[in-house]
């Protein structure tokens, strides 16, 4: 597709017009709805969108957005940031992981900090850049810290499959992949849980298929969509929802159909089993422990595992947020941002608190970034 043609598709998903016609349909819907209806918007890319382009402001006061605990960064526990900072401080380690990662604030300090006392530390767009890493530093071993949700995972799985294939013999993982329903269960079972329905997570989906959130219509009567991140996409997946609820139904649709299907990347799935297996809880900063909620390395591979390397230096206690941080509460979805004491203040990207100001996809970034407070 000529560089034109790309240009005037993502035009398309952009366009004012139609983000205008939808938020005109809707209104007409949801006057049919004698009830608030309460969207949680799983995924952080979808809360960028909804703040940068201010669709939160054309729809009617029955439609509200919750925010939703799919930034893989937010919901990393300071203990787990830990390990990522005391292993960068062993002798002749390279420690490596995704761009995100580098301002989150464990109990130690964040991976910048580390980096500015010494530590190498190395921040790469694709875990296949830790290959060059490696054969270029034969002397050192070098960890990779991966993160990510379903979307990511497929990505470490190419490296774990290079590193065996190829006995490259100086990488080691530290592995921290989690997965989207098990949070979207516990978010269920809380009893101050206003969700109603939710958008779906978009490249989550392309990776796991749309079949993992049948539940959710079937068990819990809460209609999902799936959406892509445009503009268009979102508001035409809020219309969606709408509609199921004029129609008194509960469905799993698919609004992304350009990328998503019901049973998703086969390939991608048989790689990550492979490697991965479920890991029996994994704590969630904000939820707490959820069970079978994340990934671990196979026990054939455990002589790549630098969790069960290292096991004797890494920190197990469980440490608390900032007592000021209310992050924990953005995550469950009973809290926004600018109800934070120090939003903007003491807490900003410059100087985060806590996580959700960090992240790219975080609600608090998207929120300070975009200034546009519901």
């Amino acid at each position: 597709m000529s560089d034109l043609k790309l240009k005037d598709l993502y035009d398309g998903f952009r366009d004012a017009d139609a983000i205008k016609s939808f938020a005109k349909l809707i209104k007409e819907e949801a006057a049919k709805v004698d009830r608030d209806i309460h969207i949680m918007e799983v995924c952080g890319g979808h809360t960028h969108t909804i703040m940068k382009y201010g669709l939160n402001q054309l729809l009617p006061e029955n439609i509200k957005f919750i925010h939703g605990p799919g930034c893989p960064v937010c919901v990393m526990p300071k203990e787990r940031i830990d390990h990522a900072y005391v292993l960068s401080q062993q002798e002749n380690v390279i420690l490596v992981t995704l761009g995100d990662m580098i301002k989150v604030p464990g109990s130690k300090g964040s991976l910048q900090d580390a980096r500015a006392e010494g530590a190498d530390v190395r921040f790469v767009y694709s875990p296949l850049d830790t290959i060059k890493i490696a054969l270029d530093n034969l002397d050192k071993k070098v960890i990779f810290f991966a993160i990510g949700f379903e979307t990511t995972t497929p990505m470490t799985a190419a490296l774990l499959n290079q590193v065996v294939t190829k006995k490259i013999e100086n990488i080691f993982f530290h592995i921290n992949h989690i997965t989207v329903p098990e949070p979207m269960q516990v978010l269920l079972a809380n009893d101050d849980c206003k969700i109603d329905a939710f958008i779906g997570p978009a490249h989550v989906s392309v990776i796991s298929g749309s079949k993992i959130y049948e539940e959710f219509p079937q068990d819990y009567k809460k209609p999902v969509v799936v959406s892509g991140f445009e503009p268009v996409d979102v508001i035409q997946s809020v219309f969606m929802i709408v509609k199921q609820f004029v129609e008194d139904r509960a469905d799993l649709e698919i609004q992304y159909t350009r990328s998503v299907n019901y049973d998703g990347n086969l390939v991608a799935q048989k790689r990550n089993a492979q490697f991965f297996e479920v890991r029996s809880t994994f704590r969630w900063r904000g939820l707490g422990d959820i069970p079978n909620s994340a990934l671990q390395l196979k026990e054939e591979y455990a002589y790549l595992d630098a969790e069960k390397i290292y096991k004797d230096i890494l920190p197990t206690d469980e440490i608390d947020d900032h007592k000021l941080c209310i992050c924990g509460d953005i995550l469950r979805g009973v809290a926004n941002p600018p109800e934070c004491k120090v939003f903007g203040t003491a807490c900003k990207p410059s100087s985060p608190l806590g996580s959700c100001m960090v992240s790219s996809e975080g609600a608090c970034a998207a929120y300070y970034k975009y200034g546009n407070l519901l």
